[in-house]
């Protein structure tokens, strides 16, 4: 199986995240991209900051691997106007796709109404500008049922708002890969939490970002049927390797 084609090849962390100066992190990001040139990786999906440079790296370089960033990261709790306004600025700059991390926090509280709406505006943004949008919906923060809930009313609220032809651009995801557990649970995409969103989100493609570290987790996850998966480790996973990566 060709994998490659399904792989977000991702690196997230801020520069005091890492340690490193914001000039060592658009190098890193630079090689994740030549990276995703050189062997076949679907996108990139890297940090709005960087997204500018990036795109014009990979049209130097005639290529088309796609440039994701995140918007409203990692916690989801931005207003409307502040994921707006971001999410804006990375059209402006180039991205080709736009990951929201959902107001769950506002889910969790039931403030549907809030999140309803968010979801709506953004994804109209998204979709004006032919955009591929996705919504991580931090199914570590949610028990199973809650995970079945927010992606069904995602799935609902599409069906509402847009056509059969917008559905293959919206997106739910699962993680963020940033979200603290207790007890060593994961904070990415399981098995089970991808098969309950698979089994809620309709018409609507499925994501699974954080924790498929080999290449037999990536075909699992494939023939469950999603349609992209989230890794910092896209390479290892297409060489036939198991990663060491949280992520």
């Amino acid at each position: 199986m060709n994998i490659a084609q399904y792989l977000d090849s991702t690196y997230l962390k801020t520069p005091e995240q890492s340690g490193i100066s914001n000039e060592e992190t658009l190098q890193k990001d630079k090689e994740l991209a030549q990276e995703a040139i050189d062997n076949g990786i679907f996108a990139v999906m890297i940090r709005p900051d960087y997204v500018s440079d990036i795109k014009k790296y990979i049209q130097e370089r005639n290529s088309n691997v796609a440039v994701g960033t995140v918007i409203g990261f990692h916690e989801g709790t931005y207003s409307i106007d502040e994921k707006l306004a971001e999410a804006s600025k990375a059209i402006e700059d180039g991205a080709d796709e736009l990951d929201f991390v959902i107001n769950y926090n506002a889910y969790l509280q039931g403030n549907t109404a809030l999140v309803k709406e968010e979801f709506v505006q953004c994804t109209q943004l998204g979709l004006k500008h032919d955009k591929i949008v996705k919504w991580i919906i931090e199914i570590a923060a949610l028990s199973d049922e809650q995970i079945a809930d927010l992606t069904k009313s995602i799935s609902t609220w599409a069906e509402e708002n847009f056509t059969e032809h917008d559905f293959p651009h919206i997106f739910v995801k699962s993680s963020t890969g940033f979200y603290v557990t207790t007890e060593g649970k994961p904070n990415g995409a399981t098995f089970e939490g991808i098969k309950i969103m698979l089994d809620n989100a309709g018409k609507l493609p499925v994501k699974a970002a954080g924790g498929v570290r080999t290449p037999e987790d990536a075909e699992k996850m494939i023939g469950l049927g999603v349609k992209r998966i989230g890794t910092s480790s896209a390479l290892a996973l297409i060489q036939n390797q198991s990663s060491a990566e949280g992520y």
